[in-house]
């Protein structure tokens, strides 16, 4: 593609939280199709400063598709149109000339607005911070071979741990549920002997703090899935599930 393109953004436009938001319209021009749609927004804030208003708040980080951070919902799909990819590694030739794109924040209860498309997911790490650990005391650096793991559960633990914790799943979610994330991280552990000593402790404090959070329940629709960028699977969920009703029924004992 060659040339540049002139756009129009409806952009969400919230001070907090606590404050009623609303898409306010910005016209964008000679936007480069090489560029990514974190660089086009750059370029949107910079004219926007250079105007005495307000720039947009948004999250980034790496810009690299690793941190999870880049949360914008474009055009009605959690990071965009492409699929496996994160907002970051969008880039403008996936739009055309005269297109009007639309940008959200994540929208959960669970995850507040900070402002604009910038919303608080500290919820995640308090899940983490439940259970999504091995506290065991490993000493000194082992060898790779020293502990063997059968590659079916290498390969599962490693996919589970691709996981980035950037929110699609619960933006996409009609029930703003955090299954997959959480699924992810307990299926990470429960599969690897490192993760062996608190498995039953961590599955149930971690589903009650997620519980705690406010996310909703997972009706197995698969929209997770889909729009993770990471592609992390719905077979995680239903780990979950077993080890969740296995450390139940050995906690009634």
């Amino acid at each position: 593609m060659s040339g540049t393109m002139n756009l129009t953004l409806k952009v969400w436009k919230q001070k907090n939280k606590d404050t009623n938001g609303a898409l306010e319209t910005y016209q964008v021009k000679g936007i480069s199709p090489d560029m990514s749609f974190l660089e086009m927004f750059d370029v949107l804030n910079e004219q926007l400063i250079s105007e005495g208003k307000d720039p947009i708040a948004f999250d980034h980080d790496c810009r690299e598709g690793i941190c999870g951070m880049c949360s914008m919902f474009i055009n009605g799909r959690a990071h965009g149109p492409k699929e496996g990819i994160t907002t970051c590694q969008l880039h403008m030739r996936s739009f055309k000339d005269g297109d009007t794109i639309v940008v959200e924040p994540w929208r959960s209860k669970a995850f507040p607005v900070i402002k604009d498309l910038a919303v608080d997911r500290s919820s995640f790490d308090r899940v983490i911070a439940a259970g999504g650990f091995v506290s065991v005391n490993t000493g000194n650096a082992k060898d790779a071979n020293n502990i063997l793991v059968p590659k079916d559960d290498a390969d599962d633990a490693f996919n589970a741990a691709a996981c980035i914790g950037c929110g699609a799943c619960v933006a996409t979610c009609k029930n703003s549920s955090a299954m997959l994330f959480v699924s992810a991280k307990v299926s990470q552990l429960a599969l690897l002997p490192q993760g062996q000593v608190e498995r039953e402790a961590r599955v149930l404090n971690m589903v009650a703090q997620m519980d705690e959070e406010g996310f909703g329940n997972c009706t197995n629709t698969g929209a997770c899935e889909v729009e993770c960028p990471k592609g992390i699977s719905l077979e995680n969920i239903a780990r979950m599930n077993r080890e969740y009703y296995g450390a139940t029924l050995k906690s009634k004992k």
